[in-house]
């Protein structure tokens, strides 16, 4: 069964899922449980799983707090609910004085149950936010000049500039800032020394060194062929196809160039040169200014041959930054949907639980930082599936609710059943589509 992710282990793939999706499920199902709880509103049990109850506990508000065996989800169940899927307990409501209605989903008034629907997507996204805040407040941030940090692992006859050098000029182009080098990095055509201008020491000295963007892999992309083919971050590519490179703009060009034909990659990791041979994929990008573009890809990204020195972030630009990365995954995915309905990008961008797992796995093989930059990403992307208009999810609740807020009145039960049971099969038959692009894609 080839659609079955073959990097690591098999074990490192289901636990990375399951820890990542019990964190997203936790989070959002609490700010349900939060929210309802400040609103009036009684949970009676809040559960991490579904199927036999493993362990619990009842705190001392009444609420039954449960770990069960099918670690693939979670729920809420407030008073007067029916089950996991929060329909109405129609017996148990009329069982209920007012007072006690009035602690139930289904009794309480429209701005709390409003709230309280709303607060598990709010809540996925306020996770997303507090991670990208907090890998930039621990990391930092470049500094604004193009000053020199710690130099990464490359051979020794490579020829670098030094820690604490701040690069003025490149390839004779004046550069003030790190987004100039790079900028003027992409223009210049790659060779093995490049002219640098430096302040060093105080003075004002130049030095040839190699090339600013070497093609060094900084990062591999899940379910990528770069994955596949065994490369790590830190690998050098120093020649493709037996022609040698010095930028990583040339081997992108190149690979493009192969039109999805395998490519020989030579490779120096840690004092050894390896030969590797791998097939490009063909990949659909999101562009940050909208739209996508269709490229060939090996699925690596590269960077500088040095860490650029970086400085402490505040408080306020961190979450800035964790926003707009929220708001960028947001605006990538609806585009993303729209071009795949439009048929303008392939529906093979669309993952299942498979494809979630294996890039659950890949990521944790890279690392806790990129594992937790995954769990952001996964967060947000479930927070906006559930405000997705559909029965049975979040948004399809709180459609209900705008018809009630106009209405004067919410749906008949009847019509409620109707809907609920359209919403299941669309999002089953989502599911389903998904999971066979997990396997035939």
């Amino acid at each position: 069964m080839d659609f079955i992710p073959d990097f690591g282990s098999g074990v490192l793939t289901l636990v990375a899922f399951v820890v990542a999706l019990s964190i997203i499920v936790a989070v959002h199902e609490f700010g349900h449980y939060i929210v309802g709880r400040w609103s009036g509103i009684h949970a009676e049990v809040f559960s991490i799983g579904f199927g036999k109850v493993l362990f619990s506990r009842t705190d001392r508000h009444g609420t039954k707090w449960q770990v069960a065996a099918l670690p693939f989800g979670g729920y809420v169940k407030f008073l007067g609910d029916s089950g996991a899927a929060s329909g109405k307990d129609a017996a148990a409501l009329d069982a209920l004085d007012v007072e006690e209605r009035r602690r139930s989903m289904h009794g309480a008034p429209l701005w709390a149950r409003a709230a309280t629907v709303a607060a598990g997507p709010v809540f996925n996204f306020i996770l997303s936010i507090l991670i990208f805040a907090g890998v930039v407040l621990v990391s930092g941030q470049a500094v604004e000049e193009a000053r020199v940090g710690p130099l990464k692992p490359l051979p020794a006859d490579m020829a670098l500039l030094e820690p604490g050098d701040v690069i003025l000029e490149l390839g004779g182009e004046e550069v003030g800032s790190l987004g100039d080098v790079l900028t003027v990095a992409r223009d210049l055509p790659g060779a093995p020394l490049v002219d640098y201008r430096v302040r060093r020491d105080g003075e004002e000295i130049e030095v040839e060194a190699a090339f600013p963007l070497i093609p060094v892999v900084d990062s591999v992309t899940p379910q990528s062929a770069a994955l596949a083919a065994g490369l790590r971050e830190g690998d050098l590519i120093r020649a493709i196809d037996g022609a040698p490179i010095h930028a990583f703009h040339e081997l992108r060009d190149a690979v493009e160039a192969s039109d999805g034909e395998p490519v020989d990659l030579t490779i120096w990791r840690d004092g050894e040169t390896l030969e590797v041979t791998l097939t490009p994929r063909r990949m659909d990008l999101p562009l940050a200014e909208g739209g996508f573009e269709t490229r060939w890809l090996i699925g690596i990204t590269g960077g500088l041959f040095f860490e650029p020195e970086t400085e402490p972030v505040g408080l306020w630009a961190a979450t800035k930054y964790g926003a707009n990365q929220v708001v960028f995954i947001i605006r990538s995915s609806l585009s993303g949907l729209y071009h795949m309905i439009t048929g303008a990008i392939s529906t093979c961008n669309l993952q299942g639980p498979l494809g979630i797992a294996e890039t659950s796995g890949a990521a944790a093989s890279q690392g806790l930082d990129s594992f937790i930059w995954f769990i952001a990403v996964l967060s947000t992307a479930v927070g906006l599936l559930n405000l997705f208009p559909i029965p049975v999810l979040d948004g399809g609740h709180l459609v209900f609710h705008a018809y009630e807020a106009v209405a004067g009145q919410p749906p008949s039960d009847r019509a409620l059943k109707v809907f609920m049971s359209v919403g299941l099969t669309l999002l089953l038959s989502l599911m389903l589509f998904a999971l066979m692009n997990d396997i035939f894609c």
